[in-house]
């Protein structure tokens, strides 16, 4: 019976272990499909008419490419260009939108 027991314990530990990885992993990502999809695109690439009217580059552009995550935060927090900065997300979220973003090809 102890064994069993902790073998429960294990698996649920486990378990919870998994799942709070994932969440602070698609964190990233839901903030992202929030915020920043409707002009950004889904994978990174804005739509054409997106592209022009508010002078959005995709993220497969060598300029955006060197940017780094820092730089992505410091965007995302005071705005660039045509983009207004974004309201109502934590630093955490910030950060974590930004690390995203990074991994959009």
């Amino acid at each position: 019976m102890t064994k069993r027991i902790r073998s429960l314990i294990v698996l649920a530990t486990a378990v919870s272990m998994a799942g709070a990885m994932s969440f602070a992993q698609s964190s990233g990502e839901a903030t992202y499909k929030a915020k920043c999809q409707m002009c950004h695109g889904p994978t990174g690439t804005p739509s054409p008419g997106m592209a022009k009217m508010m002078g959005i580059k995709a993220v497969s552009d060598p300029a955006m490419k060197a940017l780094t995550v820092a730089q992505v935060e410091a965007t995302v927090q005071n705005g660039k260009g045509k983009m207004k900065p974004i309201a109502g997300l934590s630093d955490a979220q910030v950060k974590a939108v930004a690390e995203y973003f990074k991994t959009l090809k």
